[in-house]
């Protein structure tokens, strides 16, 4: 047989497979055998399950058993969304049969969801037969396609939140314009791609990106889940991060009858870092500080009932619009009064929807945010914000309201207080400030790593470039140590070229390690280009005889610390500078860590 006539039967048989799985899973559907396996979503603050992630099997032993497989011959044959509409019909049966609490997420294809008969409120009636609420259900949109309707995706999110849904995006990283999805929708809960969450406390590129992530969460009242979680290593790193939820084999693998509470062994890992967590939020500035419990109103309350509660309470500056919970916008009192005030407006508007008067882009904040990042994005935002207040949500729902005024006052205080302690040249905590963190940790029996940061060679640098180039020296490396914090992690400026980070974070020892690396890279421009090529500087000692001194470098000693160890900051402060000394012996940019009991 010659190649080309070779070549036509494989596509025979290619074809006659094709068909014949088409048929296959033509039957699968007919006979509705499919069956749904749930995994554990997990709350990694409270150590609770939130809900469980709908996914869906082909028949055992069958070669669409895989939903890889299952979806792939779905697409092949044209029956996405027939297959689609009964996994979802499935994964609900299964969902309101076995009663489970919480939340069900549902995989949706972006094609699918566009389609006219998807919005028709076939889901809505499905699930209220069921015994459902639409507050219940998050539809999960799994990114496909290479391109996106993206006004068309804005309407179809829309629609469903009206009805009481929720909404999540899948894979962050993975597709083809995830961030662009995440602005355009403005999900409730993203989730991001096991790609990022594998060995990400071995890549600071990953350990980076989730981080990044976050902050962005954090400052659009969106909750992240880290998904593809497999190893403690792995969790333990998502859990430093502050990530809201997490999801994976580590925790639990998919199932027909799944786990409903949290395993022992994990429930364990986080009971520490809740209380770790707490200390935290006593001892920074945090949004919730500013807290405000303002009624809010849901989108059928009419602008005249909204109207009457500005005139009943004269405190009230804004008044924010809800659906389940959920922020929907906010509305202001001077836009209220101003909208009343013109002719006609009050019979006009009186009794239709509060959405009307509604600022649907407001600043929605968590409250876990710092006041810091929060002045930040204030400063970022327009300028009717500092004026109306903000939304703050926890875990994404609304639980009261802050003022700019509020803000203000607050931040004045605390920089007041603050600047009694800070160091004046890198603004960062003092001494004071350093020992009672470190007290606050011991009393609340919470292990950390004491890190004493220090400039090796800088007295000779200062000499022969001037004080102003040592500043400059010292500023690059408290600009180092603060990329270097986690959200748990607190650093402190002793004084000189000392500095004291005090480590929560498991991924510490990365995070020293990549200090000195970029210390290294940039420590060098800070001498004249003679000086950079011959590595170092000449100077004359009291005897009046030459000496060479190295490029500056940075030296770490770490110890590891626990209650049950040490008493005071005292007994850490001088194991630190221990173990500080043993770094600076080490040549060049080191690191040592005391690993033995040194109580």
């Amino acid at each position: 047989m010659n190649a080309v006539a070779e070549h036509i039967c494989l596509d025979a048989i290619d074809a006659c497979s094709g068909e014949a799985l088409c048929q296959q899973l033509q039957e699968i559907v007919d006979d509705r055998r499919l069956t749904a396996v749930f995994q554990p979503i997990l709350d990694m603050h409270q150590a609770t399950v939130i809900g469980f992630e709908g996914l869906i099997r082909g028949p055992v032993g069958s070669v669409l058993h895989s939903p890889v497989e299952l979806f792939s011959v779905a697409r092949n044959c044209g029956m996405v969304s027939e297959v689609e509409y009964l996994s979802r019909r499935i994964v609900l049966e299964s969902f309101a049969r076995l009663d489970f609490p919480g939340k069900v997420f549902l995989n949706v294809s972006p094609d699918v969801l566009l389609e006219q008969s998807s919005k028709s409120g076939e889901t809505l009636k499905y699930i209220e037969q069921l015994g459902l609420q639409p507050s219940q259900v998050i539809i999960e949109i799994t990114e496909n396609a290479p391109t996106l309707d993206y006004q068309l995706l804005r309407d179809a999110t829309r629609h469903y939140r009206n009805m009481g849904f929720e909404i999540a995006i899948d894979d962050l990283g993975e597709g083809f314009s995830g961030l662009r999805l995440w602005s355009e929708i403005r999900p409730n809960y993203v989730k991001i791609d096991k790609h990022f969450i594998e060995n990400i406390h071995l890549d600071l590129v990953k350990l980076q990106f989730v981080r990044s992530i976050q902050e962005i969460a954090n400052k659009s009242g969106a909750r992240i889940i880290a998904e593809g979680i497999e190893s403690q290593a792995e969790f333990m790193a998502i859990r430093d991060l502050g990530i809201a939820y997490g999801q994976g084999y580590h925790i639990a693998r998919p199932n027909a009858a799944p786990l409903r509470e949290v395993p022992q062994e994990i429930s364990l890992s986080l009971a520490r870092t809740e209380g770790a967590r707490k200390h935290l939020l006593q001892h920074r500035a945090t949004v919730e500080q500013l807290l405000k419990r303002i009624p809010s109103v849901e989108p059928t309350c009419s602008n005249a009932d909204v109207f009457r509660m500005f005139e009943e309470d004269m405190d009230i500056y804004s008044i924010p619009v809800t659906q389940n919970g959920t922020p929907l916008g906010l509305i202001s009192r001077y836009t209220m009064i101003d909208g009343f005030a013109r002719p006609y407006r009050r019979e006009l508007y009186g009794r239709r929807s509060c959405e009307k008067m509604m600022d649907s882009s407001p600043l929605i904040v968590e409250k876990s945010v710092s006041l810091h990042e929060l002045s930040d994005l204030i400063l970022q935002s327009k300028p009717h914000h500092l004026s109306v207040g903000f939304i703050i949500t926890e875990n994404g729902q609304y639980i009261g309201m802050g003022s700019g005024h509020d803000l203000l006052r607050l931040v004045t205080k605390l920089q007041i207080n603050a600047a009694r302690y800070a160091n004046p040249l890198t603004l960062l905590p003092g001494n004071v400030p350093i020992n009672e963190h470190i007290d606050s940790l011991l009393d609340e029996d919470i292990p950390f790593v004491a890190c004493y940061f220090d400039l090796d060679h800088f007295k000779p640098f200062n000499d022969v470039y001037g004080y102003q180039k040592g500043d400059e020296a010292i500023q690059l490396t408290g600009r180092l140590l603060t990329e270097a914090c986690g959200p748990n992690d607190f650093l402190g400026h002793v004084g000189g070229d000392d500095f004291i980070l005090l480590f929560q974070s498991s991924f510490w020892e990365m995070q020293c390690e990549n200090v000195l690396k970029h210390f290294a890279d940039l420590a060098p421009r800070l001498y004249s280009a003679t000086d950079r090529q011959r590595k170092g500087i000449e100077t004359e000692d009291r005897q009046g005889e030459r000496r060479f001194h190295p490029i500056i470098s940075l030296s770490i000693g770490a110890v590891m610390v626990s209650a049950d160890q040490f008493e005071s900051h005292h007994e850490v402060s001088t194991a630190a500078a221990i173990a500080k000394k043993q770094a600076k012996k080490i040549s060049g940019n080191s690191l040592f860590v005391e690993r033995r009991s040194v109580a």
